[in-house]
């Protein structure tokens, strides 16, 4: 275990957004601002700019467990944030690498569409992200249709079903699962985290800019981060729902696109 001034080490295992806004670029620029030394495994590289995504070329299964197999064998690794697994064989390379290298501080994005509405996640991943990935994360993010997916039923449409829809994710086997509440509409946007023994919301108001692109992929990122530094699962989301809110507060002050732009990663320092 490292010590409480040594700088800690946080691992993504995601893929590429050369736009700057989501994917692995987010989440080395997520760890940068919460002080720790971000690392990334590449799942996918994407064509995608902040109007959609016009391409996407895999990275072999084989390939992902080489990538993971070095970083382990060399750095002590204190998180992992898993995005874009794409299919049902980079889930499963993903899913045994961890075991072997006993990963600690797991938190799972289970990216399925882009903000454009394209699909990231085939059909047959599905399942495979659900045995394999989800009772592997101390913590998992879904968003509302996501979670639908997950659990293969309705959408939430309100917080006492968001609350029951919690529930049900966190019985699939992770340490704990949060669920974004931000398809709900109106001026809120509430996320309520549910562990074996507790669940707790957050409250948050939602902020009007178009400009949210990769913001699942910073609050899961912030969330590895904060996991890797306080070790506390309610602490994280306090701290990095905090950090996302002013990342989405700040974005326009960014003048990156013309569709839906990036939050400011670095919104504390310029």
């Amino acid at each position: 275990m490292p010590s409480q001034s040594t700088i800690r080490n946080v691992l993504s295992i995601a893929g590429s957004d050369p736009s700057g806004g989501a994917g692995i670029q987010a989440d080395l620029k997520t760890f940068a601002a919460n002080g720790v030394y971000g690392m990334a495994v590449i799942t996918a590289l994407t064509a995608q700019n902040t109007r959609g995504v016009s391409g996407v070329e895999l990275v072999s299964p084989d390939f992902v467990t080489r990538q993971i197999d070095a970083v382990f064998a060399d750095i002590r690794v204190d998180a992992v944030k898993i995005g874009m697994i794409a299919t049902a064989g980079i889930a499963r390379a993903v899913a045994d690498a961890l075991k072997r290298h006993k990963a600690r501080n797991v938190v799972l994005d289970p990216v399925m569409v882009a903000k454009g509405g394209d699909r990231l996640l085939a059909e047959e991943a599905v399942a495979a992200l659900r045995s394999e990935l989800v009772p592997l994360a101390d913590m998992i993010t879904p968003n509302l249709p996501e979670a639908a997916v997950l659990l293969d039923a309705a959408e939430a449409t309100d917080r006492t079903e968001m609350e029951a829809t919690a529930t049900r994710l966190q019985a699939l086997g992770c340490g704990s699962a949060l669920l974004k509440g931000g398809h709900l509409g109106g001026d809120d946007s509430p996320d309520l985290l549910v562990t074996t023994t507790q669940g707790q919301w957050f409250e948050g108001a939602r902020l009007q800019t178009r400009n949210t692109h990769g913001t699942g992929c910073t609050l899961s990122s912030a969330l590895a981060a904060q996991l890797a530094l306080t070790g506390d699962a309610f602490a994280a989301v306090r701290i990095a729902k905090a950090f996302v809110a002013g990342a989405i507060g700040a974005a326009d002050r960014l003048d990156v696109g013309s569709g839906h732009g990036p939050t400011h990663h670095f919104h504390r320092y310029w």
